[in-house]
């Protein structure tokens, strides 16, 4: 009995002898790399870990689900030893420091067969991938997401809940409205219509403070990822350069959980504190998604048409803005139209015979008509505020601009009136009517188109004629560029070559006015409150001509002193800022783009078979209307006619256009307005 009954016993004592000879060996291994592994509060290596490699986050990285199902069904299908042993394997290669695991790598591998490589291969394609978005601090995410476009980062915002909460971040958005909101991308070649300029730079400099005011508090936050007594401070930099972060993801340690969740606190207390009280703000994708419809109703032709039917006569000028429409006509009238419902407001009667231009801002109107007067409006109540005469003829153009009007006439001359210190004078150079006049405020000049074939630009402080462009017998002119009938408008455009150039000329005029206002005590005057009141205009003299100023008296870089004429120190600006573009259009039946500067024709525009009467531009597109009844749109930067629409019944005298609308008025009393906007 003894004997089988050792025999039968063997198996079992040496299993046992070898679990514990097994044991012998594991035990003092796991229990010398377990705790440095699973607990590294009590790792005291001194050396730092990039976000792949520190304990903490391998510890807290979260398995995969369904392969970890997978890996239990296949284990419980082994024997019990068998699964003891696999186990121990795992055990070991889990408590490994890295080196060691790298030798466990290596010598399995290197038993491998082809397949079972293959097999490996398959898994780390997988297993490879990282989470970078997540991984990474916020102010470098919102980096590389502002890299991306619309449509990518559309499908970034679909990859997880996290990707969507950064990708969908008003700082992303917010960047990518600056990039195209009423300019060309210098990237894609395309952008979307304007929005208003000053809530974007308000929102630049909420953002940009709430960055600064981030980063201070957070160079008080230590980013303790490896338990040594350096720790890790964001830059600062970084984070004045780069957008806000938003809520923060998933952490690698307790200690970044609590300084993170700090930090996204302490952004959420920025944000509500410069939000100002009652202020309706819009997250600026919906703003993007937007104007992005309203660009594709533009570049596909959709619209919703309204007609404006009212005036006995032709309409000769309009001008509208996002509530009202006002139009002159030959009828003696100006009328104020609700933009939306087409309902007229109000009549306004004065003027004795035709109304051949208006231009109106938030608190004045102001009209020209044949009758020689000019009159100020307050079009909401429909009361004559003021009317200035001077001109023997009919006044045919106008335009103002800060405190300055100018007006021009069929008796062949500009006036240029001051509404604050109530002068006047002219310009004389035309030698017939003068159709069109328009101010450039940044170079403080005066652009006119006339009759005579010429467009002209002026010096505002000396008076003078600098340029004519073309013109038939004009001397020192090539003929072949210029026009060849009678020219009916001119608009100052910003080409997206120059638009840098034309900022810092803004910027250099601005310097400008500051170095005259503090040595002149003069205070500037809000145009948009200006309401220029009845009495004499005293004829103003001219500022000492810049031919007559030396070299030494405008050297660009020497600082203004008290007694410097404000001619003096306009010509020193001018001589480092650069002119707009000009746009022109006549009765030769073409449109032309001019470089103001040299005063060559860029560009030529044809299409309309008849004289063209109207122009509207802004950064993206031009609009004109001409005698042969068709109002077309052109691409401002190639040239190329994107549409013509037809539906008048007589000649298109003036044309109107906004982001979202464009307006034309004809001789056959009716305006059509045209909606490209998001319903």
């Amino acid at each position: 009995m003894s004997g089988p009954e050792s025999s039968c016993s063997t198996p079992t004592v040496d299993g046992e002898r070898q679990d514990k000879n097994v044991a012998a060996v594991l035990t003092p291994y796991l229990t010398r790399h377990i705790p440095e592994r699973l607990y590294p509060e009590s790792y005291k290596e001194s050396r730092n870990f990039c976000y792949r490699h520190h304990p903490a986050f391998k510890c807290k990285r979260q398995a995969d689900e369904t392969d970890m199902e997978r890996l239990q069904s296949h284990l419980d299908t082994l024997p019990k030893q068998d699964q003891q042993a696999i186990t121990h394997v795992w055990s070991i290669f889990s408590a490994a420091p890295a080196q060691e695991r790298n030798l466990i790598l290596k010598g399995i591998l290197s038993q491998c067969c082809s397949p079972q490589l293959s097999y490996v291969s398959s898994l780390l394609r997988e297993l490879i991938r990282i989470d970078f978005v997540s991984a990474l601090p916020p102010e470098i995410s919102y980096k590389i997401l502002c890299y991306l476009d619309a449509s990518s980062l559309c499908i970034a915002a679909q990859v997880s809940k996290n990707w969507r909460k950064l990708a969908d971040d008003d700082t992303v958005w917010h960047r990518m409205c600056e990039q195209h909101i009423d300019r060309k991308c210098t990237k894609c070649g395309w952008g979307l219509p304007l929005l208003e300029r000053r809530r974007l730079k308000e929102c630049k400099k909420d953002i940009e403070k709430r960055v600064e005011n981030l980063s201070q508090q957070s160079g008080n936050t230590q980013w303790n990822l490896t338990r040594t007594d350096s720790a890790e401070v964001p830059s600062k930099k970084r984070a004045i350069e780069e957008a806000n972060a938003s809520d923060s993801d998933e952490m690698v340690s307790q200690d970044v959980q609590t300084a993170k969740r700090t930090r996204s606190n302490d952004m959420s207390t920025l944000t509500s504190q410069n939000v100002p009280p009652g202020r309706l703000t819009r997250p600026w994708k919906d703003v993007y998604s937007e104007r992005l419809k309203v660009e594709q109703n533009w570049r596909r032709g959709r619209y919703k048409l309204k007609v404006f039917k009212g005036h006995t006569d032709g309409i000769m000028c309009l001008q509208f803005d996002h509530s009202v429409l006002i139009t002159g006509s030959y009828d003696t009238t100006v009328r104020v139209w609700d933009i939306e419902t087409g309902k007229q407001l109000r009549i306004l009667n004065g003027h004795v015979r035709g109304v051949r231009a208006l231009m109106f801002d938030d608190s004045k109107l102001v009209t020209g008509s044949m009758d020689r007067t000019i009159r100020i409006w307050n079009y909401r109540t429909g009361e004559c505020v003021s009317t200035l005469r001077g001109h023997t003829d009919g006044v045919l153009s106008l335009h103002f601009d800060a405190t300055l009007l100018a007006s021009g006439s069929a008796d062949s001359t500009i006036r240029v009136w001051n509404f604050k210190e109530k002068s006047f004078f002219t310009l004389r150079g035309h030698s017939d009517w003068v159709n069109a006049v328009h101010i450039h405020s940044p170079s403080r000049m005066l652009f006119s188109a006339s009759d005579d074939t010429t467009v002209r630009m002026w010096d505002l402080d000396t008076h003078e004629c600098l340029r004519v462009f073309n013109g038939a017998g004009m001397s020192g002119v090539n003929n072949d560029q210029g026009h060849f009938g009678q020219v009916e408008c001119v608009l100052p455009i910003i080409l997206r070559d120059e638009e840098e150039d034309d900022n810092k000329g803004a910027e250099d005029d601005d310097d400008v006015n500051e170095q005259y206002h503090h040595h002149h005590h003069y205070q500037p005057v809000n145009s948009h409150q200006l309401v220029p009141d009845g009495g004499e205009y005293k004829e103003q003299e001219p500022a000492p001509s810049s031919a007559h100023i030396s070299d030494d008296e405008v050297t660009i870089h020497s600082p203004p002193s008290p007694s410097m004429s404000r001619a003096v120190i306009r010509e020193r600006s001018r001589r480092r800022r650069t002119l707009p573009h000009i746009l022109t259009s006549s009765l030769d039946n073409t449109i032309k783009v001019w470089d103001a500067n040299t005063g060559e024709c860029k560009k030529t525009l044809f299409g309309h078979v008849e004289g063209v009467w109207g122009l509207a531009a802004d950064t993206f597109r031009i609009v004109s209307g001409a005698h042969d009844r068709l109002v077309k749109v052109w691409d401002i930067q190639s040239g190329k006619c994107l549409h013509t629409f037809s539906g008048h019944s007589a000649p298109v005298a003036c044309v109107g256009l906004s982001d979202s609308r464009l307006a034309s008025g004809s001789d056959d009393g009716e305006v059509r307005v045209y909606s490209f906007g998001v319903e």
